[in-house]
């Protein structure tokens, strides 16, 4: 298979760098530079075609990973280096046979993505987080912290938007269970969504947002804007900025959860917590008044998210842990725990309720637990099945739902 590379030079060669290519002036371009090397060598018409769209991808798009990245398919795309790009597909790991032609090229690359967040890296500044235009998330490490790099990391979300019943479609959980969550969301229990890494905690709370009232006002908060919430009129979104060059200008996800409040929201949901701004999100918006909020958070279990809680909110106050625990009790209703399973499938696996606060621990009750039952064709069986009902009612009697 001919290679593009040997092109790239030669068209960039023939450009005015002293002003804007057009596009149709560019696919110009590569056409004759393609039409010359085949009066001199023989090129079947299907590499032409490939060629033609491998060189336009270089010099407009994202190179060799546009084709990636357009592969609805593929989830997960990882660059290590020029030539180690490997990619998720059906939740497993491949290796691409593609490369790109030199470290700068990918490193164009990487600074056209983070450009158009209005971010920056370089080697003062090694790691970054940004976003593509179709809300896929990025991250960049470049040298001298990544030994073997550039490194970049694209996670990618469905196209269309993933709804309930997509969910319930795809068994990740039941349709009791999402009528459950349906209620929970509308009569605004404060829910945290925990899971692993993969496990579709933004899939899942994207989902789970369709549920909110289409005439409460909405404020999302995240490091980079994700979340697609549909419907709602009265909607504003708020992404941090990390700090300019010199080092002033940054806005953090703890700036934007004290801003939300002076908003007038009917609901806060953050994208997802790492640090102090927990502090902010449990005491200032779950316990004051804007109850329905809503954020993810990284944990294997539900009883290790509310442990992270409670380290994340000592980062960003002076209080005694039991205190800090005692906050998190009254806050949080609400912990639905997600995860990825031996067959790569992501499932609901627990729905948890937060009870109260007793023996210096917050207290825990399960109401959905996924149950396994074996394998079929590869694939776990199971079902998320209900094993206790909902303590305290007070909200959703409130919202108007009978007593079961």
């Amino acid at each position: 298979m001919i290679k593009t590379e040997q092109f790239y030079e030669k068209i960039m060669l023939r450009m005015d760098m002293t002003r804007e290519t057009e596009d149709e002036e560019l696919r110009e371009l590569i056409h004759n530079v393609l039409e010359e090397a085949g009066k001199e060598e023989y090129i079947p018409l299907s590499e032409k075609i490939r060629m033609s769209r491998e060189l336009f991808n270089a010099f407009r798009k994202l190179d060799i990973l546009q084709e990636m990245i357009e592969d609805e398919n593929i989830t997960e795309i990882m660059v290590n280096g020029t030539e180690s790009i490997f990619y998720e597909k059906g939740g497993r790991i491949y290796r691409s046979d593609r490369r790109f032609i030199s470290e700068e090229r990918l490193s164009d690359v990487i600074q056209q993505i983070v450009g158009e967040t209005n971010r920056y890296v370089n080697e003062s500044s090694p790691v970054v987080d940004a976003r593509l235009r179709d809300g896929s998330r990025v991250n960049v490490v470049l040298k001298p912290v990544a030994v073997n790099g550039p490194i970049m990391t694209i996670r990618k979300f469905p196209s269309g938007e993933v709804t309930m019943a997509d969910l319930i479609r795809i068994e990740s959980l039941t349709s009791d269970a999402a009528e459950f969550i349906g209620k929970l969301v509308k009569a605004k229990y404060n829910i945290f969504v925990s899971g692993g890494t993969g496990a579709g905690k933004t899939t899942f709370l994207n989902a789970m947002s369709d549920f909110i009232p289409k005439d409460e006002r909405i404020i999302t908060i995240e490091d980079n804007a994700e979340l697609r919430i549909q419907g709602v009129d009265n909607l504003v979104r708020l992404e941090a900025r990390s700090a300019n060059l010199e080092g002033d200008g940054a806005v953090t996800i703890r700036d934007l959860i004290r801003a939300a409040l002076r908003m007038r929201p009917d609901r806060i949901i953050v994208g997802e917590v790492r640090g102090e701004e927990t502090v902010d999100m449990i005491s200032s918006a779950m316990l004051n008044g804007h109850s329905g909020s809503m954020s993810t958070g990284h944990a294997n279990n539900p009883s290790d998210m509310i442990h992270r809680l409670e380290t994340m909110m000592m980062m960003g106050i002076d209080l005694p842990l039991t205190a800090i625990q005692r906050q998190i009790a009254s806050a949080l209703d609400i912990i639905i725990h997600l995860g990825r399973l031996r067959d790569r499938s992501r499932r609901v696996l627990q729905i948890v309720e937060v009870t109260g606060y007793e023996k210096e621990t917050v207290q825990t009750r399960t109401l959905y637990e996924f149950q396994e039952e074996g394998m079929k064709d590869e694939k776990i069986q199971g079902k998320l099945m209900k094993v206790n009902e909902i303590g305290d009612k007070g909200k959703l009697l409130a919202a108007g739902y009978q007593e079961e």
